[in-house]
């Protein structure tokens, strides 16, 4: 099959399962990883380099993890900092030590152990969001938590992939430890003062002297470079990126990097998902779906006694933290994302990889269910109109000056 017939399946299969999944509200995830599932080698085998995919697709985590240094805005995270690295530090932290002795307890090396806690700590920011959405809960109280919490996970997928080179070399050692220490710091010591003197001088001036087109290919450019530079010496790729757009989160280029790379990490991110889906191996999941489908639910468990606890002890109310530890109950996309570098890493068997991303599917597939029965049994929470001020006999006059398509929105009655 050729690379345009390969792309033209790719297309077709997301187009058509990710609209129903919406639909279904299961999550645009769901929709990529089934339509995977579907054309991959444990599906009706289309495609077949599941892993060729996937290493293609892994420059779509590269883009995120810039974009997500990109909006690391120093302001927001102190406003929300009891939240976020309090309350998100502890869930994830504890959440992650809880199910690493578990992980210990079966018998686990404790490398994967870890990586297997830390990974299953993590909740899907794509279905939490476009719960919270739907339901108006973003200005509540616990939803304002929920998505401090989403925030740190967010932000602690960094620190895991770092850990990555480590744990490989924990389980295989191939230099010294001092050597890959100083190659670490000299690598990011280098992003940073390259950002500072380099990149943005290099940027201002290819924005003042040439078009659109340049100007994006050079923020691929420099996504590409900083990857490229920790990976040569063994680092993640995602932790240069993500250095790369802390760096450039104060410049005036911030807005136009967002709306010029956006695109392509959605695409790619899509295309990442899909791999993932054409890797899962569905014959482990015919054999044995009891054992599958059991930890997926002692998964969902332990999270959401876990997520309550700590919620109460911050000073949740109960209704409020029961809300919480539902929410944040499932595995998240970002797991995919740590079980695919640690198994590139080798520092992960691939059976105890697929193990691991089944259970995740199958928690995010029931997240929706779960949400729909608390909301069943519990009742929706009341909408929060703290700081809203009512509007009553408004007067007065509008001058529009330009009639563009905002204005002609604006303007309707």
């Amino acid at each position: 099959m050729t690379l345009l017939e390969q792309a033209a399946v790719f297309l077709l299969t997301a187009v058509l399962l990710v609209p129903l999944f919406q639909r279904l509200k299961l999550g645009s995830v769901l929709g990529y990883l089934a339509a995977g599932m579907v054309i991959g080698p444990w599906g009706l085998g289309v495609i077949g380099d599941a892993e060729g995919t996937l290493h293609f697709a892994e420059f779509g985590i590269v883009l995120l993890l810039f974009l997500i240094g990109l909006e690391l805005e120093p302001a927001r995270l102190w406003a929300l900092r009891r939240s976020v690295f309090g309350l998100g530090g502890a869930q994830v932290s504890v959440t992650g030590f809880v199910l690493a002795l578990a992980g210990l307890w079966l018998g686990v090396p404790w490398e994967v152990a870890l990586l297997a806690g830390l990974g299953l700590a993590l909740s899907s920011t794509a279905l939490v969001m476009a719960s919270l959405t739907e339901s108006r809960e973003l200005g509540t109280t616990h939803g304002r938590d929920t998505f401090a919490v989403l925030l740190f996970q967010d932000l602690a997928i960094i620190p895991m992939l770092a850990l990555m080179p480590l744990l490989a070399i924990a389980a295989g050692p191939s230099e010294p430890g001092w050597l890959s220490a100083v190659k670490g710091v000299g690598a990011i010591v280098t992003v940073i003062v390259a950002g500072h003197f380099v990149v943005r001088p290099a940027l201002k001036f290819i924005a003042s002297h040439s078009n659109r087109e340049v100007f994006t290919g050079a923020a691929l450019l420099l996504v590409l470079g900083a990857a490229l530079l920790m990976d040569m010496i063994g680092l993640s790729m995602s932790l240069g990126a993500f250095l790369a757009g802390v760096l450039l989160a104060d410049s005036e280029f911030r807005h136009e990097l967002q709306a010029n790379l956006d695109p392509f990490k959605g695409l790619l991110m899509g295309l990442f998902f899909m791999a993932v889906g054409m890797s899962a191996n569905l014959t482990l999941f015919v054999a044995t779906p009891l054992l599958v489908i059991g930890l997926a639910l002692g998964l969902m468990a332990v999270k959401a006694a876990l997520m309550f606890g700590i919620a109460r002890a911050f000073g949740e109310p109960a209704a409020g933290a029961g809300r919480i530890s539902v929410l944040l109950a499932q595995g998240g996309e970002f797991a995919f994302v740590l079980y695919a570098a640690a198994l590139a890493a080798g520092v992960m068997d691939p059976r105890i990889g697929a193990i691991m991303t089944a259970i995740v599917i199958i928690s995010m597939a029931l997240t929706p269910l779960v949400v729909l029965l608390l909301n069943r049994f519990a009742g929706k929470p009341a909408i929060s109109r703290e700081g809203v001020e009512d509007a009553r006999d408004l007067k007065g006059r509008v001058l529009f000056i330009g009639f563009g398509r905002f204005a002609q929105v604006v303007s309707q009655p």
